[in-house]
């Protein structure tokens, strides 16, 4: 007679992506982001007179003004400083893949309640597909976002409603202040279809239905603003500025069960 055994269910699994006291360092866990264009070269997310500090384990890069910008992609001018995660966290099949950070902001001379003239982004990305799921922190504004984007290289699914989008939700039930630092988390169930935003403990944001599988996601730490290009010239500097602040990434992994 044989004693009959149960499967061990699969352990969650969970990493600290830091180190940024090496973030000029090659074995940096971190990268300055960049897309090939199409006509050849390197588009770098690097403002060159950015000031970049590491303290008690939080990265503060601080860019004012700024200076960069790009006449003709859109999505190559709104980032003016990113690191990208040389890691790509995968998701596993059918299970959850969560994110935390926290993150202040300070801004410089952006219009007042006008979020995308210059804000702090975390953004998880999907570089192959274009999803995006973020949270922008400005002086007096958060907001979350969910979208699917033409990134450069990326080839959006023809799925849903839309093959491309990109929804901006400004939360009123997150007030915020200049330096105010917000505990975000961003959950992605692969098996529910949904994505869950919270901040400061509290969920915030919701979306079900997420109408693909996506397989694994890039973190991106940002200076940004989000002005449209006006008859083939940036004009999303003017002056302004953005002082960011980025604690530890957590992220955890629970397989399907």
């Amino acid at each position: 007679m044989t004693r009959s055994s149960k499967a061990t269910p699969p352990e969650t699994s969970e990493l600290i992506v830091g180190d940024y006291h090496r973030i000029l360092e090659p074995d940096s866990q971190w990268e300055l982001g960049s897309f090939a264009l199409p006509g050849g070269g390197n588009w770098q997310y690097r403002e060159p007179g950015a000031v970049v500090l590491v303290r008690n384990g939080v990265l503060q890069v601080t860019a004012v003004p700024y200076t960069r910008g790009h006449d003709r992609v859109q999505i190559l001018d709104n980032a003016k400083h990113m690191y990208f995660s040389k890691q790509r966290f995968e998701v596993p099949a059918g299970g959850r893949i969560t994110f935390e950070i926290d993150i202040a902001a300070r801004t410089v001379a952006t219009t007042p309640g006008n979020l995308y003239d210059g804000y702090v982004s975390w953004n998880l990305l999907d570089l192959t597909t274009g999803w995006a799921l973020d949270f922008f922190t400005g002086g007096d504004t958060v907001a979350t976002v969910y979208g699917r984007l033409p990134f450069p290289g990326s080839t959006p699914p023809d799925t849903g409603q839309a093959r491309a989008f990109c929804m901006f939700n400004e939360l009123k039930s997150v007030p915020t202040k200049q330096g105010q630092r917000h505990a975000y988390r961003i959950t992605y169930d692969q098996g529910a279809d949904t994505v869950e935003f919270a901040a400061d403990g509290a969920v915030v944001d919701r979306y079900d239905h997420v109408p693909d599988k996506i397989t694994g996601f890039t973190a991106a730490l940002g200076l940004m603003s989000e002005i449209d290009i006006v008859d083939g010239q940036s004009v999303s500097c003017h002056g302004q500025g953005v002082i960011g602040q980025w604690g530890p990434m957590r992220v955890i992994v629970e397989p399907a069960g």
